[in-house]
């Protein structure tokens, strides 16, 4: 690495990490003179206040995953020990997961209940995922097969990835919106139904973002995935049909493995855009609402940090999302990651 890059790194990528450090450690507003440090102050109001418990829940969720590991790499496929394992080992997923819930403050006493944000990001970070995930890759197995006019049609599918959250919430926005909306107004003059706002309803307003943000990301899974499906072997295929392995046998057996690369990639891309880059669509559709239930991680920090001007509780919050974004991807590549098989190896 030759010294200029050096040079960009040191400016525009560590410095300001040591920055944003620095000011959770202090009580600072937007555009006071002064600040006064406060050690883990900010983060003591995000956490909860007994330091054993602190410490105690996510040591147990650690050792409950290296548990699980250690009886899945003792057991042989097919047994029952290495179904109770796989078990186990969701269980001990899920247990990770709990760990933060619990570790995260409830709200009051002058604490800030962040265990609410961390759910709704939980909830509305996963259903991106797994919508964006899943249609992208169906809609990029239709699109692959061999239909006149098929590099037109692949071509409008993609073109969504071009606009930018903003406007895809302004877009959902007029599509769902309780007065003028085109979903609404069709429902109630097509079918007679009244649908209810999207924004009064936590369901509807959760599955409102995880729409808005799944098509916006959607074109990229399925170019993505598009490349994906030319990089599986049509030899494998081929003796697959000779065998008589029916379609779906096919797809589960030799596509999807072929895939995996792309898959893992894909997992952690849109993990993180589901993180850092729905603040737009959340601030154009429900802006938070209803009662908080659409304030994600992100929304929360610039609504602290930049609407509010309280720039170290919000730097704290930050700081706590890139520790929990570092941990999940550093755990998607000890676990998905020795799962991707790739072609030649």
């Amino acid at each position: 690495m030759c010294i200029r890059d050096r040079a960009i790194l040191v400016v525009f990528l560590y410095t300001p990490a040591i920055q944003t450090f620095t000011l959770a450690t202090r009580l600072t507003r937007l555009g006071a003179p002064r600040s006064v440090d406060v050690c883990f102050g900010n983060f003591s109001e995000l956490l909860i206040g007994d330091p054993l418990r602190l410490v105690a829940y996510p040591l147990i969720a650690i050792g409950f995953v290296y548990g699980a590991r250690f009886w899945l790499s003792r057991t042989s496929v097919g047994t029952w020990q290495r179904r109770a394992a796989d078990v186990a080992a969701i269980v001990a997923m899920l247990s990770v997961f709990v760990a933060f819930y619990a570790m995260f403050s409830p709200g009051g006493g002058g604490n800030v209940d962040f265990r609410s944000v961390y759910l709704t990001t939980v909830i509305i970070s996963v259903g991106i995922v797994v919508v964006g995930m899943s249609l992208g890759l169906a809609i990029a197995y239709l699109a692959y097969r061999s239909i006149r006019g098929g590099s037109v049609y692949r071509t409008l599918l993609i073109w969504p990835y071009a606009i930018s959250p903003a406007v895809a919430g302004v877009l959902f926005f007029m599509i769902f919106d309780p007065t003028a909306g085109i979903f609404t107004h069709g429902m109630e003059s097509w079918l007679g139904i009244d649908v209810p706002n999207y924004r009064e309803s936590t369901f509807l307003a959760q599955t409102a973002i995880i729409l808005a943000s799944s098509w916006k990301i959607l074109g990229y899974n399925i170019l993505f995935y598009l490349a994906g499906f030319q990089a599986v072997s049509l030899d494998q295929v081929e003796a697959a049909v000779i065998d008589g392995a029916s379609p779906w046998q096919r797809f589960v057996k030799v596509v999807w493995p072929g895939l995996s690369p792309i898959t893992f990639f894909l997992l952690v891309t849109n993990l993180t855009y589901a993180f850092f880059e729905i603040y737009a669509t959340i601030e154009f559709m429900t802006r938070g609402a209803p009662a908080g239930d659409t304030s994600v991680a992100i929304y929360e920090i610039i609504r602290v940090g930049v609407n509010n001007g309280d720039l170290g509780r919000g730097a704290a919050q930050s700081v706590l999302l890139f520790i929990a974004v570092i941990g999940i991807t550093l755990w998607q590549f000890r676990t998905s990651g020795r799962r991707v098989t790739y072609g030649g190896a």
